[in-house]
């Protein structure tokens, strides 16, 4: 939430722009990106979204991978960094978050990212990795219709990490993702997040056809 009413997951956050920067600095990459209110932690970089990118393995090489609400960018760019070859999605409802993240690609030369509002992504387009801090607080019902349409979009090999703060229900995301039919276990646990894995499983991808 940015202001009393506002939140970093409305279109067009009405939040006055207070531009900044954060660093993101992994052991493997430092990242200078830059920031404005009205988008989803833009004082530091969110611990949850720490522990996720300390904890996933490397994406794969190629391919299609997606950074599910985006914001200005520290996954997709992470993600673009590890896999140059690959195209990454960084997708959002935030149409500030976009293009920030978007000014955040060209300036540190990640040419492969496409920053995308979440109706904007080709239906045909499937993926390989999906990274996400996704959204807990717009609701039980609009998340698990996020997780279940996004999540439907993986590769038959594919992998999804998602990182939750365990006060805000990753234990009980877990056990539904598991009830949908997915193969949903716990990758990394670490101050007050879990990493979760989730891979299809049983699950069946909807049909050419539904997705057109």
């Amino acid at each position: 939430m940015t202001s009393k009413g506002a939140h970093y997951f409305d279109e067009r956050p009405g939040a006055a722009a207070r531009p900044g920067t954060v660093d993101v600095v992994l052991p493997d990459l430092h990242l200078r990106l830059a920031t404005d209110s009205g988008v989803f932690s833009p004082g530091r970089l969110d611990p949850g979204t720490r522990v996720l990118l300390e904890s996933v393995p490397e994406p794969p090489r190629e391919g299609d991978l997606l950074d599910l609400g985006c914001g200005y960018g520290p996954v997709a760019l992470t993600m673009a960094s590890r896999a140059p070859e690959a195209t990454v999605w960084a997708v959002d409802v935030n149409r500030r978050a976009l293009e920030l993240c978007e000014r955040n690609a060209q300036s540190a030369g990640l040419y492969k990212v496409r920053a995308a509002h979440v109706d904007e992504v080709p239906r045909h387009v499937r993926f390989s990795a999906i990274w996400s801090n996704p959204a807990i607080r717009i609701g039980k019902p609009a998340l698990h219709a996020m997780l279940t349409r996004w999540l439907d979009r993986l590769t038959p090999d594919g992998t999804a990490y998602l990182v939750v703060q365990k006060h805000l229900g990753s234990d009980s995301l877990q056990r539904w993702l598991g009830e949908q039919g997915w193969e949903a276990t716990r990758a990394a646990s670490r101050s007050a997040y879990r990493v979760l894995r989730v891979a299809r499983g049983g699950r069946t991808s909807p049909g050419d056809d539904e997705e057109r």
